[in-house]
């Protein structure tokens, strides 16, 4: 399915400017009550989460003994805890990728995880109603893909992951990206859940796209019909998060040395995923219903889900999203 079918143009506020270098690769973005959570594509060894108060300041900074490979989204469970998707592989040499879920004292637990078909490049990272977490590919060729753990997590061994669901999004013409082409506004480079878990978030490096999730079925919703909303000009934007009071918050990398990022917020963006009212129309007066097919049987899904997108230029894109990264 095609994503982008529907499209708004909701108001966008800056909310405050990054310019702490700490954060020059802005990658993964959370948020709840007075404190931004963000981590960097690049880190010294150990994964760092940096905590900003509401004028982009660094409060506070999570450290943990973890020395991660490619850290590329952050997602924060109702519990506290803070998902790092350690799921980055530009050039395809990873046997595993991993989740590391960090604590607020910076205590964490390392869960590795296996493809079920081969390795691929994510920066994406959602947790549906129940907590359970979807990594959300960046596929250059085809569409993106989504995948679930196979079974609970645990430290012990890598848990296999299994494709759940899989969107196309098309490139659009909104300005942005770190090439000036139609290809990078269609990579997956970042994804949130609102707090209510019920609409989930994809972006590109141009475009917010809402889907709704009625029904707590994050699969499922990941298939339906989006509501595309265009990002402000981004040099490199990957972050984004849910504010506590539906606001879809965006951020970018910081493009340039010396240079900074903008955290901006889309206005009301959960009320824009609510799906419109059925229309009634008059039935036509006679209708033979006699030799109508009965209802196809509901599909069997498995209980967790997942996605995937891509295209051409492969040299381009290839010196965009560069960086090797240490084994976690």
């Amino acid at each position: 399915m095609t994503a982008g079918s529907a499209e708004a143009d909701p108001a966008v506020v800056d909310l405050c400017e990054v310019t702490d270098e700490r954060l020059a690769e802005l990658s993964g973005l959370a948020a709840r009550g007075d404190e931004l959570f963000a981590v960097n594509d690049s880190d010294n060894g150990r994964l760092a989460i940096q905590v900003m108060d509401r004028e982009c300041a660094i409060t506070r900074t999570i450290t943990t003994s973890i020395n991660p490979f490619d850290v590329e989204d952050l997602a924060l469970a109702p519990d506290g805890t803070l998902w790092a998707a350690d799921t980055g592989d530009n050039g395809k040499t990873r046997e595993t990728v991993a989740l590391h879920a960090v604590s607020p004292n910076g205590s964490a637990r390392l869960y590795r995880l296996t493809y079920p078909d081969g390795k691929h490049d994510a920066e994406a990272l959602l947790l549906d109603g129940a907590g359970i977490p979807h990594i959300v590919t960046k596929e250059t060729i085809g569409s993106a893909l989504v995948y679930r753990p196979a079974s609970a997590l645990t430290e012990d061994a890598p848990t296999p992951l299994e494709q759940v669901a899989r969107v196309s999004i098309s490139g659009t013409d909104t300005p942005g990206g770190p090439l000036a082409n139609r290809v990078v506004s269609r990579l997956v480079t970042g994804g949130a859940m609102s707090a209510d878990g019920r609409v989930a978030a994809l972006r590109t490096y141009t475009d917010a796209y809402l889907f709704p999730v009625p029904d707590g079925d994050l699969a499922k919703a990941l298939e339906g019909d989006p509501v595309r909303v265009a990002l402000p000009d981004e040099p490199q934007g990957e972050a984004l998060a849910f504010d506590g009071d539906g606001e879809l918050l965006s951020a970018s990398e910081f493009g340039d040395a010396g240079a900074s990022s903008t955290v901006r917020a889309v206005a009301g963006t959960t009320a824009l995923a609510v799906p419109p009212a059925p229309t009634t129309a008059e039935a036509p007066a006679q209708v033979d219903t006699s030799a109508a097919p009965p209802p196809a049987a509901g599909d069997d899904e498995p209980p967790w889900l997942v996605i995937g997108g891509g295209v051409v230029v492969l040299a381009l894109i290839g010196a965009v999203v560069r960086r090797s990264r240490r084994r976690a």
